[in-house]
C-alpha cells in the first residue's frame, strides 16, 4: 500500500476501533523511540486533543525523555511526564531479591502499563501500543507490560515499514536513526538483546529468506514466545 494511503488507513482504523469501544480517544507511551513517535502522530491525527502521550521515565536515559518531548512539541501532542523511579524502588524492596537483570527490568514496562491504564480509565481512552510485527514475531516485548494494550496500529508492519512511515510523517531524523532500545538498562539495545538485526528479521518475515542459523533462531524465538501472543489458555473441557 502506498505510504500516504497506509497512514490514512491507520488513522481511520484507530478512529473506528475507539468509536466501537465507546471511548473518546487514546493514551500511549512516548518513549523517545521511533515506534512511539509514529504511534503518537497517528493518534494525534485521529483524535486531535483527545489523545495523551505519557512520558514514563524509570531510571531511563535522559536523551529518551528529550526525544519524547521533541516529538510531542513538534506535533502538538498533549503529554504528561510521570517519573516512576520511587515506585520502582519501593516495589522491589518488598520482593525476594533476584540477580536476574531481566526479571527486575521487566517491572518497568509493567509499571508503565498500570499507569497507561489509569489514565485510560480517567479519560475514557483506549491504550494504544507501539509494538511492530518484527518484535511481535519473536516475542520481543514484555507480557502484560508493553504488550498490555488495547490496539496495535503497527502490529502488521515490520521495522523497515515503520521507518518508511516515520519518514513520511516527518519524525525528527535523529529519532529515526538512533539505535532502537526498550530502555531497560543503560546501553541496552533491541538488536543486542535479540541477537539479530532488524534487517535480518524483516527480510525473513517478508520473504522467508535468511541464513540457516538466523532462520532457526527466529523460528525458535517464535515458538518459545507463542504464549505471549495469545489469550490465556483454558482447558478443553
Amino acid at each position: 500500500m502506498e505510504i500516504g494511503k497506509l497512514c490514512d488507513a491507520l488513522v481511520d482504523w484507530l478512529k473506528e476501533k475507539v468509536e466501537e469501544a465507546g471511548a473518546r480517544g487514546a493514551v500511549f507511551g512516548l518513549s523517545g523511540g521511533i515506534d512511539s513517535a509514529v504511534v503518537g502522530v497517528l493518534c494525534k491525527k485521529a483524535f486531535n486533543e483527545n489523545c495523551l502521550g505519557l512520558i514514563l521515565p524509570c531510571y531511563s536515559n535522559p536523551r529518551d525523555e528529550e526525544d519524547a518531548v521533541k516529538v510531542a512539541e513538534k506535533f502538538k501532542i498533549p503529554y504528561k511526564k510521570i517519573v516512576l523511579n520511587s515506585v520502582f524502588d519501593e516495589f522491589i524492596t518488598i520482593l525476594d531479591k533476584s540477580d536476574n537483570k531481566m526479571i527486575v527490568a521487566n517491572i518497568k514496562p509493567r509499571l508503565r502499563m498500570i499507569t497507561l491504564y489509569y489514565y485510560a480509565a480517567l479519560n475514557n481512552y483506549l491504550v494504544v501500543g507501539t509494538g511492530n510485527k518484527s518484535e511481535l514475531t519473536v516475542g520481543y516485548f514484555t507480557k502484560y507490560g508493553d504488550g498490555g494494550v488495547d490496539l496495535l496500529p503497527l502490529g502488521n508492519l515490520v521495522k523497515k515499514q515503520v521507518r518508511d512511515l516515520a519518514l513520511y510523517l516527518e519524525i525528527p531524523r535523529e529519532i529515526i536513526e538512533k539505535a532502537p532500545t526498550a530502555g531497560l538498562w543503560e546501553g541496552q539495545t533491541d538488536e543486542g538483546e535479540m541477537g539479530l538485526t532488524y534487517e535480518e528479521l524483516d527480510e525473513y518475515i517478508l520473504t522467508g529468506i535468511a541464513r540457516p542459523e538466523i532462520e532457526e533462531k527466529i523460528k525458535s524465538m517464535n515458538r518459545k514466545s507463542e504464549h505471549k501472543r495469545r489469550l490465556p489458555l483454558k482447558p478443553p473441557f
